[in-house]
């Protein structure tokens, strides 16, 4: 007996004004920027890009009416398995108290306390309410357990949502430990570890005053790469530290915020692999300074943007947003921040498959109720991004 086959449907998107490839080879500069453009999806891949008027015949077609295309937005990261929320924690801020590591705690609590179901729901509606602003990939990490069982499953739950999870039991020192750093640094890489490692791609650090130190990061950051987890850092965001450094050496795929950075921590950045993730939703909602991505950029650093969100510190889940604070607040221009959102989330998840529109790319891409992407930032606030396309769905 012969089973039939449904062969995949394929779409072509025309009329598009100006998209955004980041393929240089594709169109113009380092966006590959092709006017008057089409894409071919052919079931969850892209199958061919170019000018309009030359697309091939497909199975459906839908006119873009001059509207501009980018590739999905990638979040490489995020802390979304959490409940609850620190209204009272940012409110309490904006009348004048500083931002410290130690509000974690009230979130780890109210996690802990939730059910299964409960914090399913709340990432369905975080990684939903991303997607509608055109972030097709997100990175979860866990942070908000502090216990072997609670990481474990906030990774689990973290896994029903994306392929990017990071074990980040190196949040904070747990509460119970609060007075044994060196006990909970053990559990972290012994019995935390094993029941973790399963259910993770990375391993992540908040090496920061209040967190760990640059000795306890190493260890801790050691102990993952020998399980097979691929290092990222919390790095340098409250105060200058070892984390940039560290990660370096490490072989870190990124380090994340590089708020404060010495000359030394932009030179391995510039002549190293990793991925500086700058985290501008996280300046914004501590009045802190903003990263200067400027300096890495002029260095030759490779820059991503993300927009961090958590309950604490950057409770955005909006990269348009944080694209807009980049170009206004970080030195970067228009272009710089699209590709730090998109292509520069890809380098900093090591993914080639997602952050660019051109053939066997993932069919990943937003379309923008705007004639050029260069609106994300000449209208912040606007929500400017009218279509997703997501794995070839419109979704």
């Amino acid at each position: 007996m012969t089973t039939a086959t449904t062969a995949p449907t394929t779409t072509a998107i025309t009329d598009i004004a100006g998209l955004v490839t980041n393929d240089p080879s594709l169109g113009e500069g380092p966006l590959g920027l092709i006017r008057d453009a089409a894409v071919v999806i052919d079931g969850d891949r892209i199958a061919w890009v170019g000018e309009s008027s030359k697309a091939p015949a497909t199975d459906n077609r839908v006119d873009a009416g001059g509207r501009a295309a980018i590739p999905g937005f990638v979040d490489s990261h995020s802390h979304l398995v959490f409940a609850g929320d620190r209204t009272e924690e940012f409110n309490a801020r904006m009348s004048g108290r500083p931002y410290s590591a130690g509000g974690i705690r009230t979130t780890v609590a109210a996690t802990r306390a939730a059910s299964n179901n409960v914090l399913h729901a709340n990432v369905g509606r975080y990684v939903a309410e991303a997607r509608r602003q055109g972030t097709t990939t997100v990175e979860i990490k866990s942070g908000y357990g502090l216990t072997s069982q609670d990481e474990a499953r906030a990774l689990t739950i973290a896994g029903a949502h994306t392929d990017e999870v990071t074990f980040l039991g190196a949040h904070i020192v747990a509460p119970e430990f609060a007075d044994d750093p060196a006990g909970y640094v053990d559990l972290v890489t012994g019995p935390m570890l094993d029941a973790c490692a399963p259910y993770a791609r990375w391993i992540d650090v908040f090496c920061e005053q209040g967190a760990f130190d640059g000795d306890q990061a190493r260890t801790i950051l050691t102990a993952g790469k020998e399980r097979g987890l691929i290092p990222r850092v919390h790095a340098n965001q409250l105060s200058y530290g070892p984390g940039v450094q560290l990660a370096v050496e490490l072989g870190a795929a990124s380090a994340d915020h590089c708020t404060h950075l010495t000359d030394a921590d932009v030179d391995a950045l510039a002549q190293g692999e990793t991925v500086a993730t700058l985290l501008p939703g996280a300046e914004f909602s501590t009045r802190s300074t903003y990263p200067d991505a400027r300096r890495l950029l002029d260095a030759g650093a490779t820059v991503a943007l993300s927009p961090d969100c958590n309950p604490g510190s950057s409770f955005t889940s909006s990269m348009p947003f944080c694209v807009a604070l980049a170009v206004r607040e970080m030195g970067m221009t228009p272009d710089e921040a699209v590709w730090a959102a998109t292509a520069g989330g890809a380098r900093a998840l090591r993914r080639t498959d997602v952050g660019r529109v051109s053939p066997g790319a993932r069919a990943d891409l937003a379309l923008l109720d705007a004639p050029s992407y260069v609106h994300l930032a000449y209208r912040p606030g606007v929500p400017l991004v009218t279509a997703v396309w997501h794995n070839g769905t419109l979704i």
